[in-house]
């Protein structure tokens, strides 16, 4: 049997040593901080790093209040979260009559010089295929829900157009969770794909959002609050870090990203590390380069340029193609491999209810060809604790920060399982959904996935397919 120079137990500490950090948005100190110890980490190792870094003008939100201004007095309203990077007051906050805005597109022109109140609802009818596309499935029957619901996909996709509403001159936006229960949608970092929309928005839960909705029909005032940290020109920085083989022309990508809000958004990092740890004793016969990329937080910011469908790991293959496009003299990748979001446990709404489901969430893992996808079944076959399903890329969707290895037809294996708790910012740092043991066996498929990959010749291992078109299998 092979022995892993790594425990659960040391995987928990570093876990520990990353929520000590804080929130690690991007650019913010818990991340530069939490960057500055993996690198601490990785030279202790004997291994160089290779830094690029990047500016962009960062937003973090500070204080955040709803006061409703009633005929009895003035009542305040519990804020779920800030909206990322949507805009802020001073420290007075602005004051304006509450709107409902059914049309919370293109509807925001009833609401000038008012604050709009929108309703964001859960997903109820729109099919898992039309993003998802499932392949395998280990237990047998397991498949990702036919109906993807919850916080993350709601933000992504029924966000209200703020920057219609900052041009129509509203002062402020309350968003409403609807369909969902007061603890999952609690500290949500949502949405953080778009740019900055200018115009101060705060999310409410739906029990709070009544108030919110009753104040709007009797066409009372409120007062938001939302002071932010601004910095002009702050510095982000993405890192690799090679473990060079035998075979000197050609290489496995492993990556991941570092910026994140909880324990398991983003732990990949820690398992990476792990896994150094392992192949400097166990030095491999291709080179392998692992990669830490920074922005997944701040997408608009941080993709190639022209990028449209992709992810933050685009803009380190626009800056590093020696590293992978094998061109000229260029190091060619062969293969990626993308460990995201390791050691969950699934916590769903039940009846209104939100508690734990299962022991382990969905593990969703894109698997670049067929070839690959016989690699990962073949490497999780000794697993104690396993509930996974296989995905093809589908529709120019690929959630995760292996998407960019696949665009560019370098096939990969990336895990990206997704609970409701992913963006979940909070005090305990989500540690309460999470499971060390889950992480170790993770992070040991990912060895076994290298050594495997390993063995196999550019050829055998083959090309990235296509995406799939259409209304996917689920």
């Amino acid at each position: 049997m092979t022995e892993y120079p790594f425990t659960k137990e040391e995987l928990l500490e570093n876990v520990k040593k990353m929520n000590s950090f804080g929130s690690r948005t991007t650019g913010s100190k818990g991340q530069n901080d939490f960057i500055a110890f993996l690198k601490d980490e990785i030279h202790k190792m004997g291994f160089e790093t290779k830094n690029d870094y990047h500016t962009f003008d960062r937003w973090q939100a500070e204080k955040s209040s709803i006061t409703l201004h009633t005929d009895t007095g003035d009542v305040d309203v519990h804020v779920s979260s800030p909206f990322p990077y949507s805009g802020d007051t001073d420290e007075n906050g602005v004051t304006g009559e509450l709107v409902r805005v059914h049309a919370k597109h293109m509807g925001f022109g009833i609401a000038h010089g008012k604050i709009a109140v929108v309703k964001v609802k859960d997903f109820k009818s729109t099919y898992s295929g039309v993003a998802f596309d499932q392949k395998r499935a280990f237990p047998e029957g397991t498949t990702i829900p036919k109906y993807y619901k919850g916080p993350v996909a709601a933000a992504f996709v029924k966000f209200p157009f703020l920057k219609v509403a900052a041009k129509k001159g509203v002062k402020g936006v309350i968003c409403i969770w609807e369909d969902m229960s007061d603890a999952m949608v609690e500290g949500q970092y949502l949405n953080f794909i778009l740019g900055y929309q200018g115009i101060p928005t705060l999310w409410v839960n739906s029990h709070d959002g009544e108030k919110v909705l009753s104040a709007a029909e009797k066409s009372q005032s409120a007062t938001i609050v939302l002071t932010a940290e601004k910095e002009k020109n702050a510095v982000s920085e993405s890192f690799c870090s090679i473990i060079k083989g035998v075979i000197p022309n050609e290489a496995v990508v492993i990556n991941t990203h570092t910026d994140g809000v909880n324990c398991v958004e983003e732990n990949g990092a820690l398992s990476m590390l792990a896994m150094m740890k392992y192949f400097k004793e166990h030095p491999p016969q291709r080179t392998l380069i692992f990669v830490f990329v920074t922005g997944h937080f701040r997408l608009p910011n941080f993709k190639k340029p022209g990028g449209m469908s992709d992810q933050a790991t685009s803009l380190w293959l626009y800056d590093n193609k020696p590293l992978w496009d094998g061109k000229h003299d260029h190091i060619k990748a062969v293969a990626a491999l993308t460990p995201e979001h390791l050691g969950c446990t699934e916590w769903k709404d039940v009846n209104g209810v939100y508690q734990k489901t299962n022991d382990i969430d969905i593990e969703e893992v894109y698997t670049g060809n067929k070839t690959l996808d016989d690699v990962y079944f073949e490497c999780i076959k000794d697993r104690e604790h396993i509930r996974t399903v296989t995905l093809r890329g589908h529709n120019f969707l690929h959630f995760g920060e292996g998407q960019p290895f696949f665009n560019v037809g370098i096939p990969e294996i990336s895990l990206v399982t997704s609970p409701d708790y992913l963006c979940a910012e909070s005090p305990t740092h989500e540690m309460e959904k999470f499971d060390p043991q889950l992480m170790y066996e993770q992070t040991v498929t990912f060895i076994k996935l290298a050594e495997r990959l390993d063995e196999m010749t550019a050829h055998q291992i083959g090309k990235a397919d296509k995406y799939t078109l259409g209304i996917g299998k689920v």
